[in-house]
């Protein structure tokens, strides 16, 4: 009897210290989900109605490109140069040369088209195009839309899809689109803003980056690629977010992968919170600044002001859309405090607990401000996220705010030196 209690007790002492060992801050979200930013789009499954009170009249419309190919050959080439090392050292593994064929691959599939919106892209873009005229008819017919796009080709091409497609569903639009650099203090505001350069440079965010990289990047999965005896000056945590971040978007430029064989989900999870953590920091209002965020003014300004356009009667356009970035979604959904879109902590292991890329920014993304008017004459706005009403105002639980209202909040948002 003795010995049963004695072995009850160990097991019970064994389970609570892996209980109280267990990291309360570990992630489990799906092999989707931990896609991140590279996941496709999720479209929504229904339509929302709004009361019979009010009548749609204007939308604003920010989105960010549809999926692609891979914006660049930084990663793919880093992992490869790891992989091509451990074939020459004879360390590397029957799983890794398998990586390594399905890296190279990717390499083939992107020559020439690095960063261009693919197939599932221009998909995308249709489909937000066409629930948009379902939804609200009234907006089109023989109203302006007017559509402005970043310099970016991923994103001139989303907005042709998404034009083309409003075209081809009611030719009696009258459509008036625009692109090019002098679009960028609007959606590329990241790029000439000297504050904002200077953070990103600053040892601040490059050291919180860094140590929280090492600390939370799981080389065991590295090591299965490229064998336990694999020796190299590379940076094993930079190789192991190559990896991540090519296999994260094979999805989003039209290949199929079994994630399962190169990564746990526990591994998965954990790069993923890496790679969350980074666009968190240098895109979002963090402790370590809001310069992040406050660079996306004027193009919340610029929002402002088509609306009150309208409303006077000195702008007709009924649908204004613009087409930008991750980078251009991110700042200005923090910006005005969205659900999910902004949060502040001192521990940066919550972040992936309330900050989840795949949420904000998937490919794709769309901020959505509808204009209704009410049957008194009064003007109230519906904030939709990647076409989902969410709650504009903090503490108020209200899906249709008054105009005024939402505007006064706006001008909150907005830094006094802008």
């Amino acid at each position: 009897m003795k010995i049963r209690l004695s072995l009850l007790l160990i097991i019970i002492c064994a389970t609570a210290t892996h209980v109280i060992a267990a990291d309360p801050t570990a992630t489990t979200y799906s092999w989707t989900d931990c896609q991140g930013s590279a996941k496709p789009y999720p479209a929504p499954t229904q339509a929302y109605d709004y009361p019979d009170t009010l009548t749609p009249v204007m939308i604003n419309h920010v989105g960010r490109h549809g999926a692609r190919y891979p914006a660049t050959p930084r990663h793919t080439s880093t992992l490869l140069k790891a992989l091509r090392l451990a074939n020459e050292q004879g360390t590397i593994t029957a799983r890794g040369r398998e990586l390594m064929a399905l890296t190279e691959k990717v390499v083939t599939y992107s020559d020439g088209r690095w960063g261009a919106l693919d197939t599932l892209g221009m998909a995308e873009q249709r489909g937000i195009a066409s629930r948009m005229l379902a939804n609200y008819p009234m907006l089109f017919g023989s109203n302006t839309v007017e559509a402005i796009s970043s310099y970016s080709p991923r994103c001139i091409m989303s907005m042709y899809e998404f034009t083309h497609q409003l075209s081809r569903l009611d030719n009696k639009v009258e459509l008036r689109t625009a692109s090019g650099r002098k679009y960028s203090p609007l959606m590329r505001f990241f790029d000439g803003n000297p504050d904002y350069s200077t953070y990103r440079k600053s040892d601040t965010l490059a050291a919180t980056i860094d140590s929280y990289t090492r600390a939370n990047v799981p080389l065991n999965a590295l090591y299965r690629v490229l064998g336990n005896k694999f020796s190299s000056d590379m940076s094993l945590p930079d190789v192991a977010m190559a990896e991540y971040s090519v296999l994260a978007g094979l999805q989003a430029m039209g290949l199929d992968c079994d994630i399962s064989r190169y990564l746990t989900p526990q591994e998965y999870n954990a790069l993923w919170g890496v790679f969350n953590l980074r666009q968190y920091l240098q895109h979002s209002t963090s402790t370590l600044s809001a310069i992040p965020s406050d660079i996306a003014s004027p193009l919340l300004l610029d929002i402002i002001a088509s609306t009150d356009g309208f409303i006077s009667g000195d702008n007709t356009s009924t649908v204004h859309l613009r087409f930008g970035h991750a980078e251009t979604l991110m700042p200005l959904l923090a910006l005005m405090h969205l659900p999910g879109c902004y949060y502040l902590t001192n521990y940066f292991d919550t972040v992936g607990m309330h900050w989840r890329d795949f949420q904000v920014v998937p490919m794709a993304a769309n901020l959505q401000l509808i204009l209704f008017r009410s049957d008194s004459g009064r003007y109230y706005l519906r904030t939709d996220l990647n076409e989902e009403p969410v709650t504009l105002i903090p503490g108020d639980t209200s899906i249709y705010v008054p105009w005024t209202k939402a505007r006064a909040y706006f001008d909150r948002c907005i830094p006094l030196y802008y």
